[in-house]
């Protein structure tokens, strides 16, 4: 999970209606995100050929005013994969930005460290790495990685006046103590000018987290 600290305004065309923008410490963040799916079933099923496989996300944060209690979310720019399939499914049905691009992923295991990188090819190569001590982190309350991670809802922008939203549930995360990263990545390229700056920002933070079982629930729409 590599973070960045940007401008309100950068975001605020991506924001879904009746959603708005979520902060740390009055900071907007965008997150990279590469992660593995793994033993994936749809509705309980596992679909051939789709239940392993890597993704690569651009998302940001917001948070959603439902009677007396704030619901904080996620929002996607961007989600690579390298199955069709997926693709098809979840831009189709579920309104999502989801692109399919070979990828490959690397996990190594040396004593004390992990090494861990995900890379997908368009154009070129990108990648993003993490070599991190192999000793799991509870994450302190009120924290900037609890911010990032702690989010259990997924907001889609359908139009103008309509959102998606769908409920995530899983357990709270660890995170592994990161030594070295490397961002290899042309944003501009990838999701466009508007975020080519990133690819000469120094991240404001790095995690590699645990990951865990997770359910993701059937939707509905905000109108």
């Amino acid at each position: 999970m590599i973070n960045y600290a940007v401008d309100q305004a950068l975001l605020k065309p991506f924001v879904p209606a009746n959603t708005e923008l979520d902060t740390w410490n009055n900071k907007c963040y965008v997150s990279l995100v590469g992660f593995m799916f793994q033993n994936t079933k749809v509705r309980g099923i596992k679909i051939p050929f789709h239940v392993n496989f890597e993704e690569v996300n651009l998302r940001f944060y917001v948070q959603y005013r439902h009677r007396a209690e704030w619901r904080r979310g996620v929002v996607f720019i961007q989600e690579i994969v390298p199955r069709p399939a997926i693709t098809w499914v979840a831009n189709t049905i579920y309104g999502e930005h989801y692109r399919t691009l070979p990828m490959h992923h690397e996990w190594q295991q040396q004593d004390d460290v992990m090494l861990v990188n995900y890379d997908w090819l368009y154009k070129r190569w990108h990648s993003i790495k993490a070599e991190a001590q192999n000793e799991l982190k509870e994450i302190p309350q009120g924290s900037e990685a609890e911010f990032i991670t702690e989010h259990y809802w997924g907001y889609t922008k359908q139009n103008d006046r309509t959102t998606s939203e769908y409920g995530v549930e899983h357990p709270r995360w660890k995170i592994y103590p990161i030594k070295n990263y490397l961002v290899d990545v042309d944003f501009g390229l990838v999701y466009g000018k508007n975020f080519s700056f990133l690819s000469h920002e120094i991240p404001k933070s790095v995690f590699l987290a645990e990951g865990s079982e997770i359910k993701v629930l059937q939707g509905n729409r905000i109108k």
